[in-house]
């Protein structure tokens, strides 16, 4: 019987530290989540010319670990790039973005007639 009081408290513990396990994120977020943090609270620490470096470099590693980027990153880089003038790339991200998740397809459609980015669509 002592050998059970024994038992049960460290199979209870072991049970608890494996269900406090951290799962593999089903996207690579990188700096993704602190590039639009700080985009609001300190946008002069983080204009758009950053943020496309960020972002570009979350991409880069997302694909050298052979992850996907999360929902609104694309997004995110094209509206940088068109406010950096860039309207190509602009149009370019957020194709890609509609391609990766479709259920954007009437946001990023709306993004583009807005800022006269048709004309660039694919």
């Amino acid at each position: 019987m002592k050998s059970a009081s024994r038992i049960v408290p460290i199979i209870a513990i072991a049970l608890v530290m494996v269900g406090c396990g951290q799962k593999k994120s089903m996207y690579h977020w990188g700096s993704y989540q602190g590039v639009v943090h700080d985009m609001y609270v300190t946008p002069e620490n983080m204009p758009p010319a950053m943020q496309i470096t960020k972002l570009n470099e979350d991409i880069e590693q997302a694909a050298a670990n052979g992850q996907k980027v999360p929902p609104g990153l694309y997004a995110h880089l094209g509206m940088a790039y068109a406010a950096q003038g860039q309207p190509e790339k602009a149009a370019a991200a957020l194709n890609k973005e509609q391609a990766l998740f479709p259920e954007s397809t009437t946001f990023i459609t709306t993004l583009l007639r807005n800022a006269d980015m048709e004309a660039s669509q694919q």
